[in-house]
């Protein structure tokens, strides 16, 4: 009876042995979070013309345009003073207020907020119908300055505010109209107006990226604007501010998640917000609701929120800067998934997150195609980075109630990047 429970023994011995040998071991991995968005600091810009042709504005007539804007935000525009050698009217730098200190949208005339200003590239005349032809050319070229009631030769000039009416109509949802109109005709300075640019900073904290887009006073013009004031073509401009004209956003803390199921733990396309702390993360960019939530829920088997030691959000590329970017060293075992979530900081409520199940636990290497820009359907939509009620632009959101769904690109305020040109996402 001693020698087969010895042999029992020894095969047990050697079965277990194997066993451990064969077990799944854990897999060492590193996940890194980047934005890689190559930013541009005017959230919106735009021309604006006369009906006729050519195309200019005359005494009686009024043009209007729309644009989006959040609190601190500024309008400026430029159109050029017809019958002058190289004038043009623009708000003051860094442009016009649109809200008040309260957040209350500005309305009705701020004809006072425009001046007229000498470009310093051409002699002046008397003003008149005989200076649609360009004059002689300075011969020393001046900085842009201020026509205020005179200019350097002599030549008198009435307010800017007595020959153009500018109007502001806010239209809800953070959606203005500006009107300008001509008011010049009988005055001593008539004059057309010519086909204008026009620009909205985006604002970061309180400040704006970039509060002089089309011209700095007392300082020398550029070529684009130069072409505005001397002879009334706005196509300069528009190409100069198209080229700063599109995406800003920050990524909020980032939320990664590992576990093992079949589905993504915290969301799912189609369904609403479950309460748990989503909500926190795409309107505000708070993930520690959703990971206190996710920690010990089941299949989850860790739960992270990565932020960047000096500005807690990743920043997008500024000014030749890389973007913000964030590492976490991960133990994988066969079978696991990872999700990530953070907010489109710039936005009322959409977060990017992984498609479907997750990402695989085992692939290595860019795994951004995985990802998707969701709306969290929880608070109403605005012009990203133009909102007065998206919460990283000071404002409050407005609640909705709808399906988590894909943003549309584009949508019905603009137009994004891909996905892997705004986050990267990458395992090794």
């Amino acid at each position: 009876m001693i020698k087969p429970l010895l042999g029992l023994s020894l095969t047990a011995l050697i079965f277990s042995s194997c066993t451990k040998d064969h077990d799944p071991q854990p897999q060492p991995r590193t996940i890194s979070i980047e934005n890689v968005l190559d930013s541009r600091p005017l959230v919106q810009s735009g021309t604006f013309k006369g009906a006729g042709a050519p195309p200019v504005i005359l005494p009686g007539q009024s043009i209007s345009f729309s644009f989006s804007a959040s609190k601190n935000q500024r309008l400026t525009f430029a159109t050029m003073y017809g019958w002058s050698n190289d004038l043009f009217f623009a708000p003051e730098n860094p442009g016009i207020r649109l809200y008040g200190d309260d957040g209350t949208p500005i309305t009705g005339e701020i004809s006072s907020k425009i001046k007229l200003w000498d470009n310093g590239t051409r002699v002046n005349g008397k003003p008149g119908m005989a200076l649609v032809h360009p004059g002689t050319a300075e011969a020393a070229k001046r900085n842009i300055k201020e026509v205020n009631g005179m200019d350097d030769y002599g030549h008198a000039f009435l307010p800017a505010s007595q020959l153009m009416k500018v109007s502001l109509n806010y239209d809800g949802s953070s959606m203005f109209t500006v009107t300008i109109k001509n008011q010049s005709g009988g005055t001593a300075n008539e004059t057309p107006f010519s086909p204008g640019n026009w620009a909205i900073s985006y604002v970061a904290g309180n400040d704006l990226l970039l509060p002089e887009p089309i011209y700095s006073k007392d300082k020398a013009t550029t070529e684009a604007l130069t072409r505005i004031a001397e002879a009334g073509d706005n196509g300069p401009m528009s190409a100069m501010l198209t080229g700063l004209t599109g995406i800003f956003t920050p990524l909020s803390p980032i939320l990664v998640i590992v576990y093992n199921g079949s589905e993504n733990p915290f969301f799912k396309s189609g369904e609403n917000d479950r309460g748990e702390g989503l909500k926190e993360l795409a309107q505000k960019g708070n993930a520690d609701m959703l990971a206190k939530a996710l920690t010990g829920k089941g299949g989850v088997k860790n739960v992270y929120v990565l932020k960047e030691p000096n500005s807690t959000v990743l920043l997008p590329k500024i000014g030749g800067n890389p973007g913000g970017k964030v590492s976490q060293s991960l133990s994988l075992m066969p079978g696991d998934r990872i999700a990530i979530a953070t907010m489109y900081g710039f936005s009322n409520d959409w977060f990017f997150a992984p498609k479907g199940n997750g990402i695989d636990g085992s692939t290595t290497g860019d795994v951004s195609s995985s990802i998707g820009l969701y709306d969290n359907g929880t608070a109403i939509d605005q012009f990203p980075g133009a909102g007065i009620t998206q919460f990283n632009l000071a404002g409050t959101p407005l609640a909705e109630s709808k399906a988590i769904a894909l943003v549309p690109n584009p949508n019905q305020f603009t137009t994004l990047p891909a996905i892997g040109s705004m986050i990267k996402v990458t395992l090794q």
